[in-house]
């Protein structure tokens, strides 16, 4: 099957092809900033606090995307619920 050049050609003009970066994706590359940063010992304990800081967020993150997806539900059954 030949792709649809026209129709990529028209999301991409129109901006929807475009997908905004996931928190995931802003934590990931921040973490990869600070693998690679090279520094003295002091400014290494203040790189090794950041990625530590970087791991809490990102369980939390897990953490609120997880009760967001439950509230989901338990919405979507309300929902349900309500229109019968």
């Amino acid at each position: 099957m030949k792709p649809n050049y026209d129709k990529i050609t028209r999301q991409f003009l129109m901006g929807e092809a475009y997908e905004p970066p996931t928190t995931d994706s802003y934590i990931q590359s921040l973490e990869e900033i600070i693998s690679n940063v090279k520094t003295n010992i002091s400014g290494q304990k203040r790189l090794d606090i950041a990625k530590s800081h970087l791991r809490e967020l990102r369980r939390n993150f897990r953490r609120i995307n997880n009760k967001v997806h439950k509230l989901e539900e338990q919405l979507r059954v309300l929902e349900e619920e309500r229109s019968k």
